[in-house]
Protein backbone atom coordinates (compact mmCIF):
# COMPACT_ATOMS: atom_id res chain seq x y z
CA UNK A 1 0.00 0.00 0.00
CA UNK A 2 1.16 3.50 -0.56
CA UNK A 3 2.86 5.28 2.55
CA UNK A 4 0.24 8.49 3.51
CA UNK A 5 2.39 11.71 2.98
CA UNK A 6 -0.22 14.23 2.84
CA UNK A 7 -0.05 17.52 4.77
CA UNK A 8 -3.50 18.74 6.02
CA UNK A 9 -2.61 22.44 5.00
CA UNK A 10 -0.31 22.12 1.56
CA UNK A 11 1.27 25.14 0.32
CA UNK A 12 2.72 24.50 -3.27
CA UNK A 13 2.46 26.31 -6.27
CA UNK A 14 -0.12 24.50 -7.77
CA UNK A 15 -2.54 25.21 -4.86
CA UNK A 16 -1.76 28.35 -4.94
CA UNK A 17 -2.11 29.40 -8.47
CA UNK A 18 -4.75 26.51 -9.58
CA UNK A 19 -6.73 25.21 -6.55
CA UNK A 20 -7.44 28.60 -5.59
CA UNK A 21 -11.04 29.93 -4.40
CA UNK A 22 -13.24 30.76 -6.97
CA UNK A 23 -11.63 28.34 -9.54
CA UNK A 24 -12.80 25.76 -11.74
CA UNK A 25 -11.19 22.69 -13.10
CA UNK A 26 -12.30 20.77 -15.82
CA UNK A 27 -10.13 17.44 -15.92
CA UNK A 28 -10.18 16.14 -19.69
CA UNK A 29 -8.76 12.80 -21.07
CA UNK A 30 -9.68 9.74 -23.29
CA UNK A 31 -11.97 6.86 -21.29
CA UNK A 32 -9.55 4.39 -19.58
CA UNK A 33 -6.52 6.84 -18.51
CA UNK A 34 -8.24 7.48 -14.72
CA UNK A 35 -9.76 10.78 -15.25
CA UNK A 36 -12.31 10.37 -12.00
CA UNK A 37 -9.66 9.32 -10.31
CA UNK A 38 -7.80 12.11 -10.79
CA UNK A 39 -10.64 14.55 -10.34
CA UNK A 40 -11.54 12.90 -6.97
CA UNK A 41 -7.83 13.39 -5.86
CA UNK A 42 -7.49 16.88 -7.40
CA UNK A 43 -11.47 17.42 -5.08
CA UNK A 44 -9.27 15.89 -2.04
CA UNK A 45 -6.07 18.49 -2.83
CA UNK A 46 -8.47 21.49 -2.90
CA UNK A 47 -10.29 20.79 0.52
CA UNK A 48 -6.80 20.13 2.45
CA UNK A 49 -5.62 23.66 1.12
CA UNK A 50 -8.73 24.96 2.91
CA UNK A 51 -11.59 25.16 -0.04
CA UNK A 52 -15.03 24.52 0.15
CA UNK A 53 -14.86 21.93 -2.77
CA UNK A 54 -17.60 20.41 -5.13
CA UNK A 55 -16.48 17.31 -7.64
CA UNK A 56 -18.97 15.98 -10.17
CA UNK A 57 -18.00 12.80 -11.15
CA UNK A 58 -19.31 10.69 -14.33
CA UNK A 59 -20.53 6.95 -12.88
CA UNK A 60 -17.55 6.22 -10.82
CA UNK A 61 -16.31 2.96 -9.96
CA UNK A 62 -17.27 1.01 -6.94
CA UNK A 63 -14.00 1.47 -5.36
CA UNK A 64 -13.61 5.09 -6.05
CA UNK A 65 -17.40 5.42 -4.18
CA UNK A 66 -16.02 3.30 -1.26
CA UNK A 67 -12.81 5.54 -1.24
CA UNK A 68 -14.62 8.57 -0.56
CA UNK A 69 -16.67 6.86 1.68
CA UNK A 70 -20.16 7.26 -0.07
CA UNK A 71 -22.28 4.62 -0.99
CA UNK A 72 -24.55 6.44 -3.47
CA UNK A 73 -23.75 9.24 -5.05
CA UNK A 74 -26.83 11.54 -6.31
CA UNK A 75 -27.31 14.09 -8.70
CA UNK A 76 -27.01 16.36 -5.50
CA UNK A 77 -24.15 16.87 -3.80
CA UNK A 78 -22.59 14.69 -0.43
CA UNK A 79 -20.83 15.80 1.80
CA UNK A 80 -17.71 13.73 3.03
CA UNK A 81 -18.42 12.38 6.92
CA UNK A 82 -15.74 13.56 9.54
CA UNK A 83 -15.32 10.20 11.03
CA UNK A 84 -14.01 8.79 7.74
CA UNK A 85 -11.89 12.13 7.18
CA UNK A 86 -10.74 10.79 10.95
CA UNK A 87 -10.40 7.61 9.62
CA UNK A 88 -7.64 8.31 6.93
CA UNK A 89 -5.31 10.33 9.33
CA UNK A 90 -7.13 13.96 7.42
CA UNK A 91 -9.02 17.07 9.28
CA UNK A 92 -12.34 15.90 10.11
CA UNK A 93 -13.71 19.73 8.77
CA UNK A 94 -12.16 19.19 5.32
CA UNK A 95 -14.90 20.92 3.09
CA UNK A 96 -15.61 18.23 0.25
CA UNK A 97 -18.86 16.91 -1.32
CA UNK A 98 -19.05 14.83 -4.94
CA UNK A 99 -22.57 14.37 -6.94
CA UNK A 100 -22.79 12.03 -9.77
CA UNK A 101 -23.52 13.25 -13.38
CA UNK A 102 -27.63 12.52 -13.88
CA UNK A 103 -27.52 13.17 -17.77
CA UNK A 104 -31.90 12.49 -17.71
CA UNK A 105 -31.82 14.97 -14.86
CA UNK A 106 -30.12 17.49 -15.95
CA UNK A 107 -32.23 17.25 -19.67
CA UNK A 108 -35.49 17.61 -17.96
CA UNK A 109 -34.15 20.74 -15.62
CA UNK A 110 -32.84 22.30 -18.82
CA UNK A 111 -36.82 21.32 -19.88
CA UNK A 112 -38.36 22.94 -16.92
CA UNK A 113 -35.89 25.87 -17.07
CA UNK A 114 -36.48 27.07 -20.09
CA UNK A 115 -39.86 25.65 -22.01
CA UNK A 116 -42.62 28.09 -19.50
CA UNK A 117 -45.69 26.26 -21.08
CA UNK A 118 -46.65 23.51 -19.28
CA UNK A 119 -48.18 21.12 -22.30
CA UNK A 120 -45.36 22.09 -24.38
CA UNK A 121 -42.86 20.54 -21.20
CA UNK A 122 -45.00 17.42 -21.24
CA UNK A 123 -45.33 17.12 -24.82
CA UNK A 124 -40.87 17.49 -24.75
CA UNK A 125 -40.56 15.24 -21.74
CA UNK A 126 -42.92 12.18 -23.64
CA UNK A 127 -41.47 12.91 -27.32
CA UNK A 128 -40.07 9.95 -28.29
CA UNK A 129 -37.02 11.66 -29.82
CA UNK A 130 -36.26 13.60 -26.99
CA UNK A 131 -36.03 10.23 -25.12
CA UNK A 132 -33.64 8.56 -27.10
CA UNK A 133 -31.69 11.73 -27.23
CA UNK A 134 -31.18 11.95 -23.55
CA UNK A 135 -30.93 8.28 -22.90
CA UNK A 136 -28.64 7.18 -26.10
CA UNK A 137 -26.74 10.08 -27.88
CA UNK A 138 -23.29 9.73 -27.59
CA UNK A 139 -23.26 13.66 -26.63
CA UNK A 140 -26.22 13.99 -24.21
CA UNK A 141 -23.02 13.29 -21.66
CA UNK A 142 -21.31 16.32 -23.00
CA UNK A 143 -24.29 18.81 -22.86
CA UNK A 144 -24.83 17.44 -19.38
CA UNK A 145 -21.82 17.88 -18.04
CA UNK A 146 -21.36 21.63 -19.45
CA UNK A 147 -24.52 22.43 -17.81
CA UNK A 148 -23.66 21.30 -14.42
CA UNK A 149 -20.18 23.68 -15.23
CA UNK A 150 -22.44 26.43 -15.37
CA UNK A 151 -24.20 25.33 -12.20
CA UNK A 152 -21.28 24.45 -10.27
CA UNK A 153 -19.60 27.36 -10.45
CA UNK A 154 -19.88 29.89 -7.82
CA UNK A 155 -21.65 27.33 -5.75
CA UNK A 156 -18.02 25.83 -4.05
CA UNK A 157 -15.25 27.98 -3.60
CA UNK A 158 -13.40 25.12 -6.11
CA UNK A 159 -15.60 22.82 -8.23
CA UNK A 160 -14.28 20.40 -10.29
CA UNK A 161 -15.67 18.40 -13.58
CA UNK A 162 -15.03 14.96 -14.66
CA UNK A 163 -15.92 15.10 -18.51
CA UNK A 164 -17.60 12.33 -19.60
CA UNK A 165 -15.56 9.46 -21.52
CA UNK A 166 -15.43 10.57 -25.28
CA UNK A 167 -13.59 8.78 -28.41
CA UNK A 168 -11.76 12.44 -28.74
CA UNK A 169 -12.23 14.41 -25.59
CA UNK A 170 -12.07 17.59 -27.02
CA UNK A 171 -15.84 16.49 -27.93
CA UNK A 172 -16.71 18.26 -24.58
CA UNK A 173 -15.18 21.07 -25.39
CA UNK A 174 -16.92 21.55 -28.75
CA UNK A 175 -20.04 20.97 -27.28
CA UNK A 176 -21.60 24.26 -26.55
CA UNK A 177 -20.46 25.76 -29.82
CA UNK A 178 -22.20 22.82 -31.71
CA UNK A 179 -25.36 23.21 -30.20
CA UNK A 180 -25.57 26.98 -30.72
CA UNK A 181 -25.03 26.59 -34.25
CA UNK A 182 -27.56 24.13 -34.59
CA UNK A 183 -29.70 26.56 -32.45
CA UNK A 184 -28.85 29.18 -34.91
CA UNK A 185 -28.81 27.19 -38.21
CA UNK A 186 -31.34 26.86 -40.91
CA UNK A 187 -31.64 23.15 -40.92
CA UNK A 188 -32.69 23.89 -37.29
CA UNK A 189 -35.26 26.46 -38.21
CA UNK A 190 -36.73 23.51 -40.91
CA UNK A 191 -37.13 21.12 -37.76
CA UNK A 192 -38.52 23.37 -36.06
CA UNK A 193 -41.74 23.37 -38.56
CA UNK A 194 -44.36 20.78 -38.13
CA UNK A 195 -43.26 18.05 -40.29
CA UNK A 196 -45.59 17.98 -43.14
CA UNK A 197 -45.51 17.91 -47.22
CA UNK A 198 -46.55 21.34 -47.11
CA UNK A 199 -43.46 22.70 -45.47
CA UNK A 200 -41.18 20.64 -47.59
CA UNK A 201 -42.50 21.99 -50.61
CA UNK A 202 -42.48 25.76 -49.12
CA UNK A 203 -38.62 25.22 -48.30
CA UNK A 204 -37.86 24.34 -51.75
CA UNK A 205 -37.09 20.34 -51.15
CA UNK A 206 -38.64 19.66 -54.70
CA UNK A 207 -34.97 18.55 -56.23
CA UNK A 208 -34.37 15.44 -56.62
CA UNK A 209 -31.01 15.27 -53.87
CA UNK A 210 -33.24 16.53 -51.16
CA UNK A 211 -36.13 13.87 -52.19
CA UNK A 212 -33.87 11.38 -52.01
CA UNK A 213 -32.66 12.55 -48.80
CA UNK A 214 -35.68 12.80 -47.38
CA UNK A 215 -36.77 9.23 -48.92
CA UNK A 216 -33.64 7.77 -47.40
CA UNK A 217 -34.32 9.32 -43.88
CA UNK A 218 -38.18 7.97 -44.27
CA UNK A 219 -37.10 4.46 -45.15
CA UNK A 220 -34.55 4.46 -42.13
CA UNK A 221 -36.14 6.45 -39.14
CA UNK A 222 -39.14 6.14 -40.29
CA UNK A 223 -41.85 9.06 -40.38
CA UNK A 224 -43.23 8.51 -36.99
CA UNK A 225 -39.55 9.03 -35.76
CA UNK A 226 -39.29 12.29 -38.68
CA UNK A 227 -42.51 13.52 -36.88
CA UNK A 228 -41.50 12.79 -33.39
CA UNK A 229 -37.99 15.34 -34.26
CA UNK A 230 -40.29 18.03 -35.87
CA UNK A 231 -42.60 17.67 -32.71
CA UNK A 232 -39.88 17.84 -30.25
CA UNK A 233 -38.82 21.28 -31.83
CA UNK A 234 -41.88 22.91 -32.46
CA UNK A 235 -42.71 22.25 -29.11
CA UNK A 236 -39.00 23.37 -28.12
CA UNK A 237 -38.69 26.40 -30.12
CA UNK A 238 -40.02 29.11 -27.50
CA UNK A 239 -36.62 27.91 -25.43
CA UNK A 240 -34.29 27.66 -28.52
CA UNK A 241 -33.04 31.29 -27.65
CA UNK A 242 -32.81 31.10 -24.03
CA UNK A 243 -31.00 27.63 -24.26
CA UNK A 244 -29.08 28.81 -26.98
CA UNK A 245 -27.81 32.12 -24.63
CA UNK A 246 -26.94 29.14 -21.77
CA UNK A 247 -24.39 27.53 -23.77
CA UNK A 248 -23.10 31.18 -25.55
CA UNK A 249 -22.25 31.77 -21.58
CA UNK A 250 -20.83 28.22 -21.18
CA UNK A 251 -18.98 28.29 -24.03
CA UNK A 252 -17.30 32.23 -22.20
CA UNK A 253 -16.98 30.99 -19.00
CA UNK A 254 -14.55 27.90 -20.17
CA UNK A 255 -12.21 30.24 -21.73
CA UNK A 256 -12.77 32.99 -18.42
CA UNK A 257 -9.75 33.52 -16.36
CA UNK A 258 -10.66 31.08 -13.34
CA UNK A 259 -11.52 27.88 -15.31
CA UNK A 260 -8.39 25.62 -15.97
CA UNK A 261 -7.86 22.80 -17.99
CA UNK A 262 -5.77 19.32 -16.31
CA UNK A 263 -5.28 16.60 -19.33
CA UNK A 264 -5.12 13.00 -17.34
CA UNK A 265 -3.30 10.70 -19.80
CA UNK A 266 -0.81 7.68 -19.61
CA UNK A 267 2.57 6.95 -20.73
CA UNK A 268 1.74 4.41 -23.33
CA UNK A 269 2.49 5.88 -26.98
CA UNK A 270 -1.23 5.94 -28.51
CA UNK A 271 -2.47 7.57 -25.21
CA UNK A 272 0.34 10.04 -25.75
CA UNK A 273 0.11 10.43 -29.42
CA UNK A 274 -3.63 11.56 -28.13
CA UNK A 275 -2.72 14.22 -25.67
CA UNK A 276 -0.72 15.62 -28.06
CA UNK A 277 -3.29 16.15 -30.41
CA UNK A 278 -5.77 17.16 -27.98
CA UNK A 279 -3.50 20.07 -26.45
CA UNK A 280 -3.01 20.89 -30.11
CA UNK A 281 -6.78 21.78 -30.41
CA UNK A 282 -6.67 23.30 -27.18
CA UNK A 283 -3.85 26.14 -27.88
CA UNK A 284 -5.90 26.50 -31.34
CA UNK A 285 -9.36 27.31 -29.69
CA UNK A 286 -6.94 29.54 -26.76
CA UNK A 287 -8.02 27.60 -24.04
CA UNK A 288 -5.36 27.42 -20.55
CA UNK A 289 -4.32 24.25 -20.06
CA UNK A 290 -2.75 24.86 -16.58
CA UNK A 291 -1.59 20.75 -16.02
CA UNK A 292 -0.67 17.88 -17.45
CA UNK A 293 -1.20 14.28 -15.30
CA UNK A 294 1.01 11.66 -16.18
CA UNK A 295 -1.10 8.70 -14.53
CA UNK A 296 -0.13 5.06 -13.87
CA UNK A 297 3.74 6.38 -15.13
CA UNK A 298 5.40 3.61 -12.95
CA UNK A 299 4.42 0.87 -10.03
CA UNK A 300 4.10 2.46 -6.68
CA UNK A 301 7.50 0.71 -5.61
CA UNK A 302 9.18 1.98 -8.48
CA UNK A 303 7.53 5.56 -7.46
CA UNK A 304 8.07 5.77 -3.75
CA UNK A 305 11.74 4.32 -3.92
CA UNK A 306 12.50 7.22 -6.74
CA UNK A 307 11.29 9.59 -4.48
CA UNK A 308 13.01 8.59 -1.45
CA UNK A 309 16.33 8.51 -3.64
CA UNK A 310 16.15 10.66 -6.43
CA UNK A 311 18.84 9.62 -9.03
CA UNK A 312 19.03 6.56 -7.39
CA UNK A 313 17.84 3.30 -9.48
CA UNK A 314 15.77 1.81 -6.81
CA UNK A 315 17.29 -1.74 -5.28
CA UNK A 316 14.22 -4.13 -6.65
CA UNK A 317 15.10 -2.88 -10.19
CA UNK A 318 18.78 -2.70 -9.63
CA UNK A 319 19.10 -6.44 -8.35
CA UNK A 320 16.97 -7.71 -11.82
CA UNK A 321 19.32 -5.97 -13.62
CA UNK A 322 21.69 -8.09 -11.68
CA UNK A 323 20.03 -11.30 -11.77
CA UNK A 324 22.09 -14.20 -14.05
CA UNK A 325 21.20 -17.44 -13.73
CA UNK A 326 24.06 -20.26 -13.81
CA UNK A 327 22.08 -23.40 -14.44
CA UNK A 328 20.44 -21.75 -18.34
CA UNK A 329 18.33 -25.05 -18.58
CA UNK A 330 16.28 -24.53 -15.37
CA UNK A 331 13.15 -23.44 -17.51
CA UNK A 332 11.09 -21.86 -14.59
CA UNK A 333 14.04 -19.75 -13.29
CA UNK A 334 14.08 -18.38 -16.75
CA UNK A 335 10.41 -17.55 -17.07
CA UNK A 336 10.41 -15.88 -13.74
CA UNK A 337 13.95 -13.72 -14.40
CA UNK A 338 12.22 -12.93 -17.77
CA UNK A 339 9.17 -11.83 -16.00
CA UNK A 340 11.23 -9.73 -13.72
CA UNK A 341 13.81 -8.24 -16.48
CA UNK A 342 9.89 -7.68 -18.86
CA UNK A 343 8.67 -5.62 -15.54
CA UNK A 344 12.61 -3.70 -15.39
CA UNK A 345 12.04 -2.63 -18.98
CA UNK A 346 8.52 -1.71 -18.72
CA UNK A 347 9.37 0.80 -15.97
CA UNK A 348 12.19 2.24 -17.59
CA UNK A 349 10.40 2.91 -20.92
CA UNK A 350 7.59 4.21 -19.19
CA UNK A 351 9.65 6.82 -17.51
CA UNK A 352 11.58 7.91 -20.95
CA UNK A 353 8.27 8.16 -22.82
CA UNK A 354 7.28 10.25 -20.13
CA UNK A 355 10.28 12.07 -19.56
CA UNK A 356 10.14 12.50 -23.83
CA UNK A 357 6.80 14.19 -23.51
CA UNK A 358 7.36 16.21 -20.62
CA UNK A 359 10.25 17.89 -22.14
CA UNK A 360 7.49 18.76 -25.61
CA UNK A 361 5.58 20.81 -22.90
CA UNK A 362 5.05 24.35 -22.70
CA UNK A 363 6.80 25.47 -19.69
CA UNK A 364 3.98 27.16 -18.12
CA UNK A 365 1.99 23.93 -17.97
CA UNK A 366 2.92 21.89 -14.66
CA UNK A 367 3.52 18.33 -14.93
CA UNK A 368 2.26 15.87 -12.74
CA UNK A 369 3.88 11.98 -12.29
CA UNK A 370 1.53 9.59 -10.31
CA UNK A 371 2.17 5.94 -9.70
CA UNK A 372 0.21 3.15 -10.46
CA UNK A 373 -1.32 1.73 -7.26
CA UNK A 374 -1.33 -1.86 -6.68
CA UNK A 375 -4.29 -2.38 -4.67
CA UNK A 376 -6.40 0.29 -6.89
CA UNK A 377 -7.68 3.44 -4.97
CA UNK A 378 -10.15 1.29 -2.43
CA UNK A 379 -9.07 3.23 0.13
CA UNK A 380 -9.40 7.04 1.02
CA UNK A 381 -5.66 7.22 2.67
CA UNK A 382 -5.21 6.13 -1.30
CA UNK A 383 -6.60 8.89 -2.38
CA UNK A 384 -4.67 11.26 -0.07
CA UNK A 385 -1.44 10.11 -1.09
CA UNK A 386 -2.46 10.74 -4.67
CA UNK A 387 -3.68 13.92 -3.50
CA UNK A 388 -0.29 15.02 -1.67
CA UNK A 389 1.41 14.14 -5.32
CA UNK A 390 -0.93 16.36 -7.47
CA UNK A 391 -0.36 19.00 -4.65
CA UNK A 392 3.36 18.64 -5.47
CA UNK A 393 3.34 19.46 -8.93
CA UNK A 394 6.10 21.43 -9.76
CA UNK A 395 8.44 18.34 -8.70
CA UNK A 396 6.93 16.34 -12.06
CA UNK A 397 10.12 17.31 -14.34
CA UNK A 398 12.45 17.18 -11.96
CA UNK A 399 11.32 13.73 -10.42
CA UNK A 400 11.29 12.63 -14.45
CA UNK A 401 14.80 14.35 -14.93
CA UNK A 402 16.22 12.10 -11.76
CA UNK A 403 15.15 8.97 -13.00
CA UNK A 404 16.52 9.08 -16.20
CA UNK A 405 19.65 9.61 -14.51
CA UNK A 406 18.86 6.93 -11.53
CA UNK A 407 18.70 4.60 -15.23
CA UNK A 408 21.65 5.32 -16.64
CA UNK A 409 23.96 4.56 -13.47
CA UNK A 410 26.05 1.56 -13.95
CA UNK A 411 24.77 -1.79 -13.22
CA UNK A 412 24.92 -2.76 -9.01
CA UNK A 413 26.65 -5.54 -8.03
CA UNK A 414 24.82 -8.53 -7.00
CA UNK A 415 24.01 -8.48 -3.54
CA UNK A 416 23.50 -11.38 -0.95
CA UNK A 417 20.37 -11.90 -1.00
CA UNK A 418 20.71 -12.09 -4.88
CA UNK A 419 23.47 -14.49 -4.91
CA UNK A 420 21.65 -16.89 -2.36
CA UNK A 421 18.60 -17.02 -4.36
CA UNK A 422 20.75 -17.54 -7.35
CA UNK A 423 23.08 -20.72 -5.77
Amino acid sequence: MLSLDASPNPRGKFVKEILKQGATLVVLGTGGVGKTTIAAALGLAAAMAGLDTGVITVDPARRLRDALGIDRLSSHPIRLEARRLRAAGLDPALRLSAMVLDVKRTWDGLVDRFVAAPEARRRILENSFYRSLTEQFAGAEAYAALDQLHDLHGRFETAIVDTPPAAHAFEFIEAPDHLVRLLDSRAARWLFLPYTSANRRALGLASRAARMVVKQLENFAGVRMLAAISDFFDAAAQATVAIGDRFRQTAALMRSANVHFILVTTPEEDRLKQARILIRQMEAAKLKLRAVVLNRTSSDLTFDALRAAPRKLPTHLAEIAALVPRDSSNQRLGALLNYLEDYRAGQRAALERALHFGRELPAQVKLVVVPETAAGVSDLRILAKIASILIDADTGRRFLTDAAAAFASPPARRTPAVRRALS
